[in-house]
Formats: C-alpha cells, structure tokens, sequence
C-alpha cells in the first residue's frame, strides 16, 4: 500500500519545481495523497504554473498566512471538500534583504519582526487555523515545517537564523498545545539547496560549499527529493507517535564537531 494512501494534504510553498514543496506535492501524490496548493499575490501564477506540472494538477487556494480572514476561508473551503485534514506543509518563509547577507548588526527592528512573523509565527497561524480539520483526521493529524539548523550562528544567514531558531521554538509550543487534540507537529531541518529561497541569500555559496566538503554522506544541492521524503514520512502514519522533533536532513553535517577532515584509518598513528 501507498505510504499516504488516501490521505488529505495541504501544501503551502510550492512556487518552482525546484523547490523543497513541490517535490514533496509531486512525491505526495506518487504516494497516494489527495493535495491542495496555496499561493500568495503575485506568486500565485507560479504556484499555479507549477500546479499543472504534477501527476494531477491540484487546485491552488490563495493563502496570506498574515491574515486570518484567508486562514478562516481556506479552512472553511477544506471542511466542505473533505471534512478532515491529515497534513500541512508549511514551507513559508520571508527576511527582508536588509536583514541577511552579513547585515545583522545593522538590520532594523522592523525586518526582524517581519521576518518572526511570516517565517515562525505563521506556523502558529496554519495550527491555530486548521487544528479543527487536523484533529478529525483517522490516526492524528500532522504539521510540518521547513528548517534550517538554528542551534549555530551561520555566516551570511543572519536574522533568518534568528528566525529558525523562533520556528523550531513554535514546534515545541505546538507540540505541548496541540498534541492533547491528537496533532503532531515537527520540523525538518534540511541542508542547504538551490532553491528560489536560496538565490535570495546573499552569500549563499559559503553555506553551499561548506555542506559539499563536510557533509560525511556528501551533499547534492540540485536534489529536495530526500528532504522531501523525510517529509513524507513525518505526514504519514509512520510518524504516529512523534512529536516535537527535528528531523536532520542534511548529509550528517550537524552531527559533526569539525567537518572536511577525513578520520585516520584503523591503527594509523595517533
């Protein structure tokens, strides 16, 4: 049987076939899964450009995840087509420029909160939001989010670490107020990839090819699909009991102390 089986997903994000949510839509439905998109403004012609680019092109709803007016329409919309929600994606994320690229000192307070609130209190926002389809959903309902290791300091990512570093604090939250209503929420951390989000960072290729050299599983920057796999199984029943966990994804780079130094062989002088 189908890993997500006719399971019911909305996925947010999904705005080049580049990127880590489409991959999980394209991997979803190869899966089993019935899918609904959301887009946002002008992004929304790409989100419905690549919605006809999958197996079977699901519809896009439009979603600002800033305003609760939208949040309470999408969620009304699924109600009566579905009644039930087994999973959300949330791959939303946005920093200003003025606060990436070496800028952290200088960022103003106001880039900062912009990015808090469309990067880690928007997590909260599609919780809140859409608790009363998850909690419905056979065996549990599933949130999960993208992430990028916020437990270090990352040259160039600057105020979008600070960010992460909110998001993965949100999963916990979310984890202790939703999982009494049978709700998982989780995270997973992937490496660095060439995504659209990624060619907004300035500096990016320092990130890149510090994972090149130091990831002991190596690395492939042009591949979301195993990240998106991770995903697959944090939204599906395999994952029934786990809750606010961090899922790395990233060719063992956390795991590691110093990275790019190759361990002496057995018996090789100390």
């Amino acid at each position: 049987m189908a890993l997500l089986n006719g399971k019911k997903l909305l996925i947010t994000g999904v705005l080049t076939d580049r990127s880590i949510a489409y991959s999980v839509a394209r991997r979803a439905q190869e899966e089993g899964a019935e899918i609904v998109l959301t887009g946002f403004g002008r992004a929304m012609r790409l989100t419905q450009r690549m919605a006809q680019r999958l197996p079977d092109p699901p519809d896009v709803l439009e979603l600002d995840v800033t305003d609760d007016a939208q949040l309470a329409a999408v969620a009304q919309e699924l109600e009566g087509r579905w009644g039930a929600l087994d999973g959300v994606l949330h791959a939303i994320a946005f920093v200003p420029g003025d606060a990436l690229g070496g800028r952290f000192m200088e960022a103003p307070a106001a880039s900062a909160l912009s990015a808090f609130e469309i990067s880690a209190f928007s997590l909260k926002s599609l919780g809140a939001a859409f608790a009363p389809l998850l909690e419905r959903a056979e065996g549990g309902g599933s949130l999960v989010g993208l992430d990028f290791d916020a437990t270090r300091a990352w040259p160039i990512y600057d105020w979008a670490g600070v960010s992460k570093a909110a998001l993965e604090s949100v999963n916990r939250y979310l984890a202790q107020y939703l999982g009494p209503r049978g709700i998982r929420s989780n995270l997973v951390a992937a490496g660095p990839l060439r995504t659209m989000a990624a060619g907004a960072i300035e500096g990016f290729d320092v990130l890149a090819q510090a994972w090149e050299t130091g990831a002991p599983l190596g690395w492939d920057l042009e591949d979301p699909d195993p990240v998106a796999d991770a995903c697959l199984f944090l939204l599906s029943s395999l994952s029934r009991a786990i809750t606010g966990e961090i899922l790395h994804v990233d060719g063992g780079f956390h795991a590691l102390g110093v990275h790019g130094v190759t361990p002496p062989a057995p018996g090789a002088a100390a």
